[in-house]
């Protein structure tokens, strides 16, 4: 039986030093379309984490360069990671502490109209809904049991790095931003007009 291990990892500063020397790798930058629009590293391609697990087959045939994924903080572009390891691409790496991270390190974004990101709109909504299940459990007693359910959800999501109310909210027209297709992905990828 084999163990799986993790992703290899690539520190921003390495990936700065690679980029900036213009010998960089293909860079898959996994979060939504609107995530994306908001922030990204100059040269980076947007493929959304569900149109890749959906379509890595096809994509494999345009990703035969050493790639590195890219995420808001690196647990999608190691869900990434894993689905195009299954697939068969090698050569694969996670930045480490995703774009945060590289923001962090003193690199260059690409900036679009500000937008909240996921996380930030997951504490608004997680908050909410403990505080008015709460205060109204006063009135109507076990009420605040939502408040519970909802602390059971985030903590399941941080121990197995994934996010229900995340997921939900990307679908959303404010966060999925301009749609984007295999077609348009590919066409990018092949560097085509």
């Amino acid at each position: 039986m084999t163990t799986r291990t993790d992703p290899p990892r690539l520190d921003p500063a390495a990936l700065r030093e690679l980029h900036d020397s213009g010998d960089g790798p293909r860079l898959l930058d996994v979060r939504t379309p609107g995530e994306f629009r908001t922030a990204h590293i100059p040269g980076s391609y947007n493929v959304p984490l569900d149109t890749l697990r959906e379509h890595r087959a096809e994509l494999l045939h345009h990703l035969d360069d050493e790639v590195v994924l890219v995420c808001r903080s690196g647990a999608r572009a190691a869900q990434a990671e894993q689905a195009l390891a299954a697939a068969g691409l090698p050569n694969l790496r996670v930045l480490d502490g995703g774009v945060m991270a590289w923001e962090a390190a003193g690199g260059v974004l690409t900036r679009g109209p500000e937008r909240w990101d996921l996380e930030r709109q997951v504490r608004l909504i997680a908050g909410s809904i403990v505080l008015v299940t709460g205060l109204a459990g006063l009135l109507v007693p076990g009420l605040q049991l939502i408040g519970t359910a909802v602390g059971a959800g985030l903590t399941v999501a941080a121990l197995t790095n994934t996010c229900a109310m995340g997921m939900l909210l990307s679908k959303l027209p404010y966060n999925r931003g301009p749609r984007t297709d295999l077609d348009t992905i590919v066409t990018a990828l092949r560097g085509t007009p």
